[in-house]
């Protein structure tokens, strides 16, 4: 069955990166808020990983058998 990404693994890891690149662009623009960037930058990583968790426990797609 096609899922197209939609399991809440892929859900939340996107959501997780939208964030981060939400914090990270707020970091850029305003004046000297470097760490709010880094922070930004951090979740990307983060993201992939509580994906890859939640798709091992279950909540990601399942394997195509051809």
């Amino acid at each position: 069955m096609a899922h197209h990404g939609n399991t809440p693994a892929a859900w939340t890891g996107v959501t997780i990166m939208l964030i981060g690149w939400l914090v990270g662009a707020i970091g850029l623009v305003l004046d000297g808020a470097g760490l709010l960037f880094w922070i930004g930058v951090a979740l990307q990583p983060i993201a992939l990983v509580v994906g890859a968790v939640m798709s091992k426990m279950g909540m990601g797609a399942e394997p195509v058998n051809h």
